[in-house]
Parts: structure tokens; C-alpha cells; sequence
């Protein structure tokens, strides 16, 4: 990424900025659901710079549902099948896609009724969580941050990856998840978010990020 440009910013103004720019985005797919990718480590917090922005699209007048792919972890059977730190299961298999694309991004398609399931499976208990659905009226946006997002080809409008470099992730990652590392190392190499993303963050401290604009 040496060659990508990036400006200093506060996350204030960074929200700010990006539901900005939210709110002029027509989905190509005539969709009346506008979705968006916030990628990112566990590390990096993505999902605080989704709600970050669900809040000042609130103060805007816009609805929107912040979703988090922890809540579409497969059971612990199937996950932690081949051992607790099994980095291609992490990879590949922790997180069900499927019900992502059947109870989140199937409903918000044009044509869609806008009924979405905001989780489906609780990772402490290990049980199903039973939520019910909850209706995103057309114009709302959908927030959805993770790991490895843009891998998956879900059909987004937007995606924002927020970056860590690799002793910056090395740093704030605890010391139980580090076996998750690698996994990351090969998303890097095969999708190249920072590249592939529409905006960079770059979060390296994070008191002081950095964007492309």
C-alpha cells in the first residue's frame, strides 16, 4: 500500500465524513438498502467505527442497523473441529456465511421485504440467540463489520477497511488470539483489503488514524 495517500483525521470527523458520503450512495443493484463493509481485525475495531457512523446517521434522520459477523459464528462442533487454533478453520470456516447471505443480505436485495436477523448464534453460550427480526425501512443503511469481509464477495455498496500493519496487529492483539495471525497474513496476500477497499483507515495508533479520503 505505499503507493495510497493518507491524511491524518480524527474518528469524530472521520464518522462524519463517511455518513456524508453515505447518504448520496444509490446501491447499483436498485436495492433500496444501502450496505456496507467495516473489515478489519478484531484488533483493529471496526465495529467502533460502525457505530460510530449509525450514530451520526442517526442525527442525520437516517436509519441504519449495525450488525457483527460475531453473531453469525458457526457452532463451537463445527468451528473448533479440528482443534481451538486451527488457522484454515478460522479462515475458512468460523463464520457462516451462509446464514449471512440467507437472514442479512438476501432480504435487503431489491425485491427484498427488509426483514433482517441481527444474530443468530451466541459464541459464550454456544447456543442459538433467538433474536427476532427487525424490519430496516427502505433508505436505512446496513453496517456490517468483521474480519475478512471482502472475501466472501457479499454484495456491498461500500467497504471501508481499517488497517493495522503487521506489528501494529502483532501489538494489540492479546496474546490468546495471536494463533489467528497467519490467517490474516494470507488475507492480506490473496485480497489485499487495503487495495480492494473504497476507503482505507489506517489505525496503527489509535488515538490519530489516518485516510485516503
Amino acid at each position: 500500500m505505499g503507493h495510497v495517500r493518507l491524511e491524518a483525521i480524527t474518528w469524530e470527523r472521520l464518522g462524519d465524513l463517511l455518513a456524508d458520503r453515505l447518504l448520496d450512495l444509490k446501491p447499483q443493484d436498485g436495492s433500496p438498502w444501502p450496505r456496507i463493509a467495516f473489515d478489519g481485525a478484531p484488533a483493529a475495531r471496526p465495529g467502533d467505527l460502525a457505530e460510530r457512523v449509525a450514530e451520526t446517521l442517526r442525527t442525520r434522520g437516517r436509519p441504519s442497523r449495525v450488525v457483527d459477523t460475531q453473531g453469525f459464528l458457526r457452532p463451537a462442533s463445527v468451528r473448533l473441529e479440528y482443534g481451538r487454533h486451527d488457522v484454515e478453520a478460522y479462515y475458512d470456516g468460523w463464520f457462516d456465511t451462509g446464514a449471512l447471505w440467507r437472514e442479512v443480505f438476501g432480504p435487503l436485495e431489491s425485491g427484498g421485504d427488509g426483514r433482517i436477523l441481527p444474530d443468530l448464534w451466541d459464541p459464550v453460550t454456544d447456543r442459538a440467540t433467538r433474536s427476532p427480526y427487525v424490519q430496516l425501512p427502505p433508505g436505512g443503511f446496513l453496517l456490517l463489520h468483521g474480519p475478512l469481509l471482502l472475501r466472501h464477495w457479499f454484495p456491498f455498496d461500500l467497504t471501508v477497511h481499517v488497517l493495522l500493519s503487521p506489528p501494529a496487529l502483532l501489538r494489540r492483539t492479546p496474546e490468546a488470539d495471536r494463533w489467528t495471525l497467519p490467517a490474516f497474513e494470507r488475507y492480506d496476500q490473496e485480497t489485499d483489503p487495503a487495495v480492494a477497499a473504497d476507503v482505507l483507515v489506517r489505525a496503527d495508533d489509535p488515538r490519530h488514524p489516518a485516510w485516503n479520503g
